[in-house]
């Protein structure tokens, strides 16, 4: 029998959603494989690897592999004022909307944004510090999720490494001495171990102390925590915020320069933040990497509703802090609303190298085994997490808008 024409079976595939052109590659490959009728599998499976929306039923709320912090921004096509001055006619500059926004939020003099945080690391040391010594500590010599290693960083930069103290102790006479020894230090690195803690026997100097040492000290948070006050919080700060350091507090404390990533603790898109003195983030924005490095108008625009909602103080308008801030005996409400599998306490955590070691108490469903694959087979997919030999779907990661979703999952994966 002949297996029929790769058009015809691309044609009769047109109920997937897929352009033509990746359902004649998907009809090929199951003619080649001697299995026409693997085609329209095949052509789902491909649909699957399309980036498209799930719940996350994780628990983390910063889960990297689905996008970090959620954002919702609605834009419709159109141009916009991205380079322009709309008073005088003249070029504008890109700083001159969200960045301004958040360094008035974070209590900086200017700000700059780029495409995420290791590339705002990358931009400063490569402005301030190419070809002369930046002192970092040992302890904080880190690798974090996707291969970002300080080390590495500093070395495409163009800036020397000089390794101060030991991993668990470094004293601000360790900063003193390497400052004494070598001509022209460009800077003091102090970096946030954002993925874990050294507990113990431990020291370290802080920033006020780095300050009195001499050169300018530029400080990585990588969290992006705006403020250790929450003032956009009602309630105040979350126990699970103990301990975080924050970018207002680290440039009052005399900090030059603060980095910080946008789609963490901040709860914006991905993006990268300069926070700092004014003449140092003109000098990084004037640097030829700025421009390779620069976000396009989606991430501006989508950064300068999350400013204007700090400004407003407005935490609930904030998807990330929306979710963070729900108390857990709602989400236990919600949990038996779902008439839906078991309903188990949870231990949610924020991800994405933010307040490491730290749990927020939490509710959701569990059901027996390993049902995760089933759940990923769902439209919209769940994504869950096995516990115990239990699968559990964590609700505060959820918005109350997909529960009916979730129930109906979870009943799919139980009847």
């Amino acid at each position: 029998m002949r297996p029929p024409s790769v058009d015809a079976l691309a044609r009769d595939l047109a109920g997937t959603g897929l352009p033509h052109p990746l359902l004649v590659d998907v009809a090929r490959e199951a003619i080649a494989a001697h299995d026409p009728a693997s085609a329209r599998g095949r052509a789902e499976a491909l649909a699957r690897t399309l980036l498209q929306r799930v719940i996350n039923g994780t628990g983390v709320l910063l889960h990297t592999n689905l996008g970090r912090a959620p954002v919702a921004l609605h834009h419709d096509a159109g141009a916009t004022n991205l380079e322009l001055d709309l008073e005088s006619g003249e070029r504008g500059s890109r700083s001159a909307h969200a960045a301004r926004l958040l360094a008035r939020a974070a209590g900086a003099e200017a700000a700059l944004i780029v495409n995420n945080g290791a590339a705002a690391v990358l931009l400063v040391l490569a402005a301030l510090a190419r070809g002369r010594p930046v002192v970092v500590s040992r302890g904080e010599l880190v690798e974090i999720g996707g291969g970002f290693r300080v080390p590495e960083v500093m070395a495409e930069s163009g800036a020397r490494l000089v390794e101060v103290g030991t991993t668990n102790r470094t004293r601000v006479t360790d900063y003193e001495d390497a400052v004494a020894r070598r001509h022209g230090v460009a800077a003091l690195l102090k970096v946030h171990p954002s993925n874990y803690r050294i507990v113990g026997f431990t020291e370290s100097a802080s920033v006020a102390e780095l300050v009195a040492v001499g050169p300018p000290v530029i400080v990585d948070l990588g969290s992006g925590l705006l403020d250790t006050a929450t003032p956009w919080l009602d309630g105040g700060p979350p126990e699970w915020l103990a301990g975080e350091p924050a970018v207002k507090q680290t440039l009052a404390a005399g900090a030059a320069l603060v980095t910080f990533s946008g789609d963490k603790l901040l709860g914006g898109p991905q993006a990268g933040v300069v926070a700092g003195r004014t003449d140092l983030v003109s000098r990084c924005a004037r640097h030829p990497l700025a421009r390779a490095l620069r976000p396009g108008g989606l991430v501006l625009t989508a950064l300068q509703e999350t400013a204007i909602a700090y400004l407003r103080r407005d935490g609930d308008a904030i998807p990330f802090w929306r979710m963070a801030s729900v108390p857990a005996d709602v989400l236990r409400a919600r949990a038996e609303a779902l008439g839906a599998g078991d309903v188990v306490p949870c231990s949610s955590i924020v991800g994405a190298g933010s307040a490491p070691g730290q749990e927020i108490p939490s509710f959701g469903v569990a059901m027996s085994g390993d049902r995760r694959g089933r759940l990923r087979a769902a439209d919209p997919p769940v994504i869950a997490r096995v516990v115990d030999d239990r699968t559990v779907i964590d609700l505060r990661t959820v918005d109350p808008a997909d529960d009916a979703v979730v129930a109906k999952a979870v009943q799919a994966c139980t009847s």
